[in-house]
């Protein structure tokens, strides 16, 4: 043999080699990228036959939930994980809750915010001025149009079930966060089931909701909001359940809980130009409302050995530009803590 002929076969050799190892590594990025899609891009069973492709896009589907408790579907923005893992982020809306759509992919775009990460984002749909909570009684105030609110059950018992079974989603493993109204919610409920969340966030919420005044404020918000009766809710002003659903006094179950709460000052600044003057002012006294609360609960937690995180921009109002900042602000944090990178 020639020492052409050597070199020739030598040359055939490494080319085989090469070819191989470029096919394995082919099939290694084809393989992760198959992994990703296998958990995102098929539709999951519901309750109506199979979800739905959501417009927001971003991988959302539309899924139809049913509530044994409150007698219906109640339908979920779904974004799941992007490689199968079983933690997720849920995202309370505000008081004008729609049923058209949960706030987060309207007025902001939390699926694309996480669309690169591990995590299952749960979005509820619908809600207006129930305080996510389990009422006392129908919340409407006409017998023709009953509205049954059993909130506290559906995302604490029937909803996890659906998640574990069809996306994966540990029950034990699980990040709560709302703006204004669901600010309320995620402390409360956080702290009721402090075995389903590690880690809860309030964006300009409401945590003193027994405080003076504040059943008056809420009793014209919920007539406002869809003719509500706030009795229905809790009971009368001197009704012990009342306070079992404040933040201010339900707040030992967080021990152990990663805690996060924010309320900006009230202040018109820069991101609130172009907002409507009328509007500005609503948003200052909200906001307003919020941050006093907030830095209450915030007081008497730290006296009750809970050490949460706590943000209080200068300058902002009660509206989607606070709540959007503060949902890209604490994405590193909820991923740190639910490992979900």
């Amino acid at each position: 043999m020639s020492v052409f002929t050597r070199a020739g076969a030598v040359s055939r050799r490494l080319i085989a080699m090469l070819v191989a190892l470029a096919t394995a590594a082919g099939l290694m990025v084809v393989g992760a990228g198959t992994a990703s899609a296998a958990n995102r891009d098929w539709l999951r069973p519901d309750a109506t036959g199979s979800c739905d492709w959501d417009p927001a896009n971003w991988w959302v589907q539309r899924c139809d939930v049913y509530s044994p408790a409150m007698g219906r579907n109640i339908p979920v923005q779904i974004q799941p994980a992007q490689r199968g893992g079983n933690a997720s982020l849920y995202l309370l809306d505000g008081m004008r809750a729609t049923d058209r759509s949960n706030a987060w992919l309207v007025d902001t775009n939390a699926a694309a915010a996480y669309a690169d990460y591990n995590l299952t984002l749960v979005m509820p749909v619908g809600g207006a001025g129930s305080f996510y909570a389990d009422w006392n009684q129908q919340a409407s105030l006409s017998s023709a149009d009953p509205v049954i609110y059993m909130w506290e059950t559906f995302l604490t018992s029937e909803l996890p079930a659906y998640l574990e079974a069809n996306f994966g989603v540990a029950r034990n493993n699980n990040s709560i966060a709302g703006l204004s109204m669901g600010g309320t919610a995620a402390l409360n409920l956080a702290a009721k089931h402090p075995a389903q969340f590690r880690q809860a966030m309030s964006w300009s919420g409401y945590l003193n909701t027994t405080a003076p005044g504040m059943q008056t404020m809420l009793r014209l918000a919920m007539l406002d909001t869809g003719g509500f009766n706030v009795n229905a809710m809790y009971g009368s002003i001197i009704n012990p359940r009342r306070f079992e659903n404040d933040p201010f006094w339900n707040m030992a179950g967080l021990h152990g809980t990663d805690v996060y709460i924010s309320a900006a000052s009230g202040l018109w600044g820069p991101a609130d130009n172009g907002t409507r003057v009328d509007h500005r002012m609503t948003g200052s006294v909200l906001e307003f409302v919020a941050m006093t609360s907030t830095r209450a609960w915030e007081a008497k937690a730290r006296l009750e050995g809970l050490n949460p995180t706590a943000d209080y921009p200068v300058t902002g109002i009660h509206s989607w530009a606070q709540f959007n900042s503060q949902l890209y602000n604490t994405r590193e944090r909820v991923l740190n803590v639910m490992n979900a990178w």
